[in-house]
């Protein structure tokens, strides 16, 4: 495997390209896009992929997330934005077709950018979420308290919460009831589990991105899809992700979607069954299930 710097427009500093030895044929690129937690191109997950699919004839571009004006998350159109223009680098520098790989976030970031662009060749995604960012974190919330051992009443609580603190950052929300019920949770031993501030956001902030319905999306694509999912995921709702993928490939009349459900897994593709938390475990402790999947998926990919 060998290493070069090229130039992304759209993003700060230079992205990371990983590509097949000399010698070896060059069949294509990935351009890799980050879950919410690390922004970083260089991550355990990115140099797993490029050691799985360099010897498969794949070059693997990756490059530092843009951060968000005025923090938070980074708008899932920036991102899609700057997909393509990785996409659209990583080309003109291996002159091959070239598809997305997304984790988590970047999972709706990339199925966002191949609905823009037939340049996206293919989708490779693990941990993709079919409802939006709010139910998903209503999701993930509650099924942490769930597998923690509290029951229904501490659950509907971290709930109440939720959608007051939602309605909030629509901007039409009571914020004095939802302060209210901040505090009141915040004395909760589950509270950290919430994903919660101590503290209301200023009257102002939003975030954008709460109520994006990925479906619509994932009608708009076309192109070859695989889709990798923990066994045991517990971020993300599968069974209703997989279900939305699978209504879209009918809309899309797309029939070439792999969804492979990866044993020993949550959310992150360890084998070690550690929480989403936790993106930083070697690359030992990668599932190989996960890379079985890879490498079974890209090798068949016409050459």
């Amino acid at each position: 495997m060998r290493s070069a710097e090229i130039v992304v427009p759209t993003v700060d500093g230079t992205g990371l390209m990983r590509a097949p030895d000399r010698g070896l044929p060059l069949l294509g690129g990935v351009v890799v896009l980050h879950g919410a937690a690390l922004p970083q191109r260089e991550q355990p997950l990115f140099e797993h992929l490029a050691r799985t699919l360099t010897p498969l004839g794949y070059a693997v571009l990756s490059y530092d997330r843009r951060a968000a004006v005025g923090g938070g998350d980074t708008r899932l159109d920036v991102q899609a934005e700057d997909a393509l223009a990785g996409v659209a680098a990583l080309q003109a520098e291996i002159g091959a077709h070239v598809g997305l790989f997304g984790f988590s976030q970047g999972a709706w970031a990339a199925a966002l950018a191949a609905s823009r662009s037939a340049d996206v060749e293919f989708l490779a995604l693990v941990g993709c979420c079919g409802v939006s960012p709010a139910i998903q974190m209503r999701y993930y919330t509650d099924e942490l308290l769930r597998r923690a051992g509290y029951g229904t009443d501490d659950r509907r609580q971290l709930h109440t919460l939720r959608l007051a603190v939602e309605d909030v950052l629509r901007g039409k929300g009571d914020r004095a009831h939802a302060a209210e019920l901040l505090a009141a949770a915040a004395t909760r031993p589950w509270f950290p589990m919430a994903y919660l501030a101590l503290e209301l956001p200023p009257p102002a902030e939003r975030w954008h991105d709460m109520d994006y319905d990925p479906e619509p999306t994932f009608s708009a694509v076309s192109r070859p899809t695989l889709l990798m999912y923990g066994a045991d995921e517990e971020c993300v709702p599968a069974a209703a992700s997989k279900a939305a993928w699978l209504r879209a490939a009918r809309v899309a009349s797309n029939p070439d979607l792999t969804i492979v459900d990866l044993p020993g897994c949550g959310h992150f593709p360890a084998a070690t069954g550690e929480p989403a938390t936790d993106l930083q475990l070697p690359i030992s402790d990668i599932s190989p299930a996960y890379t079985e999947a890879l490498q079974g998926w890209f090798a068949s990919r016409p050459r």
